[in-house]
């Protein structure tokens, strides 16, 4: 399961976080807005999801930048 951490304006912050996060080890998943899918474009907003037992990771990450 996966659980939501963050909305972020675009594909390009969302594609940042994702580097971030797997520098850490952890994996991240990258939502496009519903009924987009792959014709959404980099500019539309992202939901970032982590996995369930890892939000605390990720909650941890964040506080050290």
């Amino acid at each position: 399961m996966w659980v939501e951490l963050m909305k972020v304006k675009n594909g390009y912050a969302a594609e940042t976080w994702r580097e971030l996060f797997a520098a850490e080890g952890l994996a991240l998943r990258i939502i496009p807005p519903i009924g987009r899918g792959e014709s959404a474009s980099m500019l539309d907003e992202r939901t970032l999801y982590v996995p369930t037992g890892k939000s605390h990771v990720a909650e941890e990450i964040m506080r050290k930048i």
